[in-house]
């Protein structure tokens, strides 16, 4: 499939197919994420592989979604603020976040690929993912999507029109 093919078949799957991953899938996901470019190379971002087997009751406290953990897996990226590239001479900004956010659009644009399912998830409780995960006080949750084979079909998007979107040369 095509770049222009792949971004157009990929959707919010909000219905998972009980199937498992296989392990070469997963590792083909996984290793997208790794590929994906980040501030200075830094890679200041870590994934979370949650087989969700007997742990919907806590990933539900995470995200009150049903569908959210009907997906044999969900993938949590966290951020590594203290690694991150920090644009210092201007303004500070970390790149973290931004960084977090291509690893996951390289996660989901490869399992759309190979025609697994994802759904980028921001809403969630910080203090319950800190928790369930274990994570040390310098990694971030950021986002979260199930990973799995879809039992939805896409539903048409609505976008902009690239008119709205896109200036040249100035605001």
């Amino acid at each position: 499939m095509s770049f222009a093919e792949l971004i157009r078949a990929r959707y919010a799957v909000r219905a998972y197919r009980p199937d498992p991953v296989p392990d070469e899938m997963l590792a083909q996901v996984l290793e997208a994420g790794r590929l994906a470019p980040t501030a200075s190379n830094r890679q200041p971002v870590r994934i979370i592989v949650i087989h969700t087997a007997g742990r919907e009751a806590e990933l539900g406290r995470l995200y009150g979604r049903d569908w959210f953990a009907a997906a044999p897996v969900v993938l949590g990226v966290c951020t590594v603020p203290r690694e991150a590239w920090v644009r210092k001479a201007f303004d500070g900004r970390s790149y973290a976040d931004v960084d977090a956010a291509v690893v996951m659009d390289h996660l989901v644009l490869a399992a759309t690929e190979l025609g697994l399912g994802t759904c980028w998830v921001a809403a969630f409780d910080p203090a319950v993912a800190r928790k369930i995960l274990r994570l040390p006080d310098d990694v971030e949750p950021l986002l979260f999507t199930p990973l799995g084979f879809p039992a939805d079909e896409p539903r048409a998007k609505e976008r902009r029109p690239l008119e709205e979107l896109v200036h040249f040369e100035r605001w």
